[in-house]
């Protein structure tokens, strides 16, 4: 691995840190609270690219493993991998990598909608989808309603998918490539 490549996994976690510090938002309906920290994955896959964004949200989940409270609202610690929201912390690898292999594929210069539409399907729905099954077997909701319950995720995330695509575009072509390396 390039040390241009180390260090840029080494930034993505401190945004992602950084994200984390913004507090969440408890609505109360839900036991899952809104963090902006998603967006931070969403960053990942589409700046750093599937192996180099994945490995980023990887090491996160591994400061998250052993305790450092590096997660939104000061979260951290093994036990969060089986609270209300497992299912969305442990789709954001996979979000990451589905993100920036759907990114890679879109050629040098992908428009505003085609990313926005790979963000939105690879990161936002996979991470939704991830929570709404993790919420059900965590705390017995009914399925239907525990996918019924993220509707109300769906703005914020549209806005997160939405910045992230902005960031993305806003960098310097020749940057955006030596992310992605």
């Amino acid at each position: 691995m390039k040390t241009h490549s180390i260090a840029f996994i080494g930034i993505m976690i401190a945004v992602l840190i950084i994200l984390g510090f913004i507090p969440p938002i408890t609505i109360g309906i839900i036991p899952v609270p809104i963090a902006v920290q998603s967006m931070g994955v969403l960053l990942a896959g589409l700046l750093l690219g599937k192996r180099n964004g994945t490995i980023a949200v990887l090491l996160l989940l591994l400061l998250v493993a052993v305790g450092l409270p590096v997660l939104a609202g000061g979260r951290g610690g093994f036990a969060l991998f089986y609270s209300p929201t497992a299912g969305y912390i442990i789709a954001y690898p996979i979000a990451a990598f589905l993100i920036g292999w759907w990114s890679g594929k879109l050629g040098e210069k992908p428009s505003f909608l085609r990313l926005f539409a790979v963000t939105v399907i690879a990161g936002v729905l996979v991470i939704d989808s991830f929570g709404a099954i993790g919420l059900h077997f965590v705390t017995g909701m009914p399925l239907k309603a525990a996918f019924l319950s993220n509707l109300v995720f769906i703005p914020g995330d549209l806005l997160k998918a939405i910045l992230s695509v902005i960031i993305l575009q806003r960098l310097p072509k020749n940057l955006r490539y030596k992310l992605r390396a």
